[in-house]
């Protein structure tokens, strides 16, 4: 049994326990807690047992699963996939660890069944990042969306049912789509090969050689169903429902890991399957980047829910990261690589940070706060560090990212990036804009006036305020500290990420180069 059989197994195995602890919501809590740091540390010696410099799939597995279509259970790693099965083990446990803190479930929902279903979405995700038969990664593709449609659409907010049935139906769309996509590609193997086969390194070595005709329909297949994940404009418009919708816990889940597989799909699928129409279409995507880096920006900007608020500057940051996917040039695409854990470490502490302010407040509007680093200073401190990191300003871990896309983007599509450039501008605006009415000027708003009071809370002076408002507990201080340290750690010292996903990229660029 390899490394990555365990790391599936060990939160499906806890998702089937927790389901058994419905009626003892601290038992669920404290087992779904045991199982997710147990998931942390052995994604620890599975990172230090990865060579950069070995073969592009490692710790590989395959099993039989419909012989008679050439159809395994298949799995293995390369640098991308490692730092994204890495980063949702890190996020588990501080949403496990939040319960109760970030999120309060609803009257007669239980902590077993909320835990059971992250722990089901974990071991799903892992095993899409995983998986290197075409056909396991499309029903892991469209299973992993059944715990995060009954995570949103039983514990979100009041238009819960409604964003998960939109996101349910457009990421199962897509998936069918790609899915008829990955039968052209099963059958152009079987006319070269004598037989058909869903193994993916084989297929990239078949499909590459197609006519170009036949290589474009077939990656608009693959491209259409990644693109709706990412999100691209116009692919986006679920996203600000279901992240609206999204109790916290699973806002940080779904939008700090489950959408890049959208952006994994091109690298691992579109990319070195359909070289030539990779190349011919990638204006086409260049212009659709460049659009969702502006859109966003703009949009975030005039968000009046932070919520919603976040999923309009992921979509902005999502432009970059297929920016410097579809520019070919290495270090760009070894930017939106490192990007994509960099991205789910700053949104996700964002999150997490909003979480606590909505803990205090009870509103996620914007314009229902103000003054808050009065109260809460420490609270506020995380939130403007959360909200450079967003920025990417220097010394944060984003910045080495969004600086690899732009420099070099630059060389081979300046236009691009020098509209793309407007988006960082607009970052800065909206990010300091969110935290000045947050958390700077007198106390005010809905939120933070009103009566309150008990022991170790401070009070609001101004206005007349009365509200109690709670700086952070030693608890949330452990929430929030891993992420705090990666945003620092990574912003002076992203070596260990760099030397990880290079030379899968390398890899990458290789086989698109290679194309007829």
């Amino acid at each position: 049994m390899t490394w990555l059989l365990i790391l599936i197994l060990v939160p499906l195995a806890g998702s089937l326990v927790l389901a058994f602890l419905k009626g003892n919501d601290r038992a669920a809590v404290l087992a779904a807690l045991g199982f997710s740091i147990l998931e942390f540390l052995l994604v620890i010696p599975f990172w230090a047992s990865y060579s950069p410099s070995g073969a592009r799939l490692q710790q590989t597995s395959s099993f039989d699963w419909i012989p008679s279509f050439g159809v395994h259970i298949a799995f293995g790693t390369d640098g991308i996939s490692l730092i994204m099965i890495a980063v949702i083990a890190l996020l588990v446990p501080i949403v496990v660890g939040g319960l109760g803190t970030l999120d309060k479930l609803p009257p007669g929902r239980s902590a077993g069944g909320f835990l059971s279903l992250i722990l089901l979405q974990e071991a799903l995700t892992i095993g899409v990042f995983a998986a290197t038969d075409v056909f396991l990664f499309y029903v892991l593709f469209e299973i992993m969306l059944i715990p995060m449609y009954f995570l949103i659409g039983g514990y979100g907010g009041a238009n819960r049912q409604y964003a998960a049935v939109k996101f349910f139906l457009y990421s199962f769309l897509g998936g069918l789509i790609m899915l008829a996509s990955a039968i052209g590609a099963y059958s152009l193997a079987s006319d070269k090969l004598g037989k058909g086969t869903f193994d993916w390194a084989t297929l990239v070595t078949v499909v590459r050689d197609a006519p170009l005709h036949t290589q474009i329909w077939l990656f608009l297949g693959f491209f259409l169903a990644f693109a709706i994940k990412a999100p691209l404009v116009p692919f986006h418009t679920w996203l600000p429902d279901a992240a609206g919708e999204a109790p916290i816990g699973v806002a940080v889940l779904l939008v700090g890991v489950l959408d890049k597989v959208g952006t994994f799909g091109f690298l691992r699928y579109c990319l070195p399957m359909f070289p030539d129409a990779s190349r011919t279409l990638a204006p086409l995507v260049l212009v659709l980047s460049v659009i969702g880096v502006l859109y966003g920006s703009i949009l975030a900007a005039g968000q009046r829910d932070m919520k919603r608020f976040i999923a309009y500057v992921s979509i902005a940051h999502f432009g970059f990261i297929s920016l410097g996917i579809f520019a070919f040039n290495e270090q760009a695409m070894v930017g939106s690589a490192t990007y994509m854990l960099n991205h789910s470490i700053a949104t996700g502490m964002l999150i997490v940070v909003i979480g606590l302010v909505v803990a205090r407040g009870g509103s996620t509007r914007i314009s229902d706060y103000g003054g808050m680093a009065k109260v809460t200073p420490l609270l506020a401190g995380l939130f403007l560090l959360a909200g450079l990191s967003t920025l990417s300003l220097p010394g944060t871990n984003s910045f080495v990212s969004e600086f690899l896309v732009l420099i070099g983007a630059f060389v081979d599509q300046p236009v691009y990036t020098i509209l793309a450039t407007v988006g960082m501008v607009l970052a800065a605006a909206y990010v300091l804009w969110l935290y000045q009415r947050v958390m700077q000027g007198p106390v005010r708003g809905d939120a933070l006036v009103g009566v309150g009071g008990g022991p170790g809370t401070a009070m609001a002076p101004e206005l007349g305020a009365k509200k109690a408002i709670r700086d952070l507990t030693g608890r949330e201080i452990a929430i929030v500290a891993p992420l705090v340290v990666l945003v620092l750690f990574l912003g002076f010292y992203p070596k260990p990420v760099l030397d990880t996903v290079t030379p899968t990229v390398q890899q990458t660029l290789s086989a698109v180069q290679g194309g007829k």
